[in-house]
């Protein structure tokens, strides 16, 4: 189906571009800050049989994840405050304009691999970007089963904030497991300056990380529907989907 946006632009619902990666049971899946595997078990309870494979009537299991370690997650300012806030209560909409940019992060001299405010302004963000995806180079497909457990990740130089202000970016996605150094002594400067708290946090903006966008994905211009599990909590399992944006004229019975 095609949904159109303006009198050119339109997007096709039946041409998704899934970024998420998902919540796998036991010893698969992407995995990050010293967690052990997620775990699927199935509910044996009174009798009750919560496995077909072991005669049960239906499959019933119990789930054991964080949302911050394990797959694609989304969160809220509530990630770095004292009070709780939802990161289901950012969304007035799930649907922006987005750009999926490609960077090969910049080697410091102690070995850290940063993302600076300088690679970003060699990209081309246009300033109708509400929403930005950055995929980092290589792009390995590991990176969906990886732990990046004390493996030192990518991380943002805090200077990047510059760039993503100027464009009012509202939403960042990444493929790494956070915006901040792995260890940096509970500092979090970019998840500060990007939510700009304590001063006066930035409620409709949202972090996405843990996603992977295949290298068959182009560079550009995309809308971007952003799907959140509707948790009660500051983080979230999320699955990002883009959509390319294709002109023709709207047809006249649509106008």
């Amino acid at each position: 189906m095609r949904f159109y946006f303006s009198e050119s632009e339109f997007i096709d619902t039946q041409e998704p571009i899934d970024l998420s990666i998902p919540i796998r049971d036991h010893s698969k899946g992407v995995r990050a800050w010293y967690l052990d595997f997620p775990k699927f078990d199935a509910v044996m309870e009174n009798g009750f049989v919560g496995s077909v494979v072991k005669g049960g009537a239906v499959n019933f299991r119990n789930i054991q994840f964080n949302p911050h370690g394990h797959g694609t997650h989304t969160e809220s300012f509530g990630h770095i405050t004292p009070n709780e806030y939802p990161v289901s209560n950012c969304f007035a909409k799930y649907f922006f304009r987005a750009t999926l940019i490609s960077v090969l992060p910049e080697v410091l001299p102690n070995g850290d691999r940063v993302i600076t405010r300088k690679l970003l302004e060699e990209k081309s963000i246009p300033h109708e970007t509400e929403a930005l995806v950055v995929r980092t180079l290589p792009n390995e497909k590991e990176k969906c089963e990886f732990n990046y457990s004390d493996t030192n990740p990518i991380y943002f130089d805090v200077d990047c904030m510059s760039v993503l202000s100027s464009r009012e970016i509202a939403h960042l996605l990444v493929d790494i497991p956070s915006v901040d150094r792995e260890s940096d002594n509970g500092v979090l400067a970019f998840h500060h300056a990007f939510w700009n708290v304590p001063a006066n946090p930035a409620k409709h903006k949202t972090i996405t990380e843990l996603i992977f966008a295949h290298s068959y994905i182009l560079d550009g211009e995309y809308i971007l529907e952003l799907q959140v599990s509707n948790f009660e909590n500051d983080a979230a399992p999320s699955r990002p989907v883009l959509y390319k944006i294709k002109k023709e004229g709207r047809p006249s019975f649509l106008s």
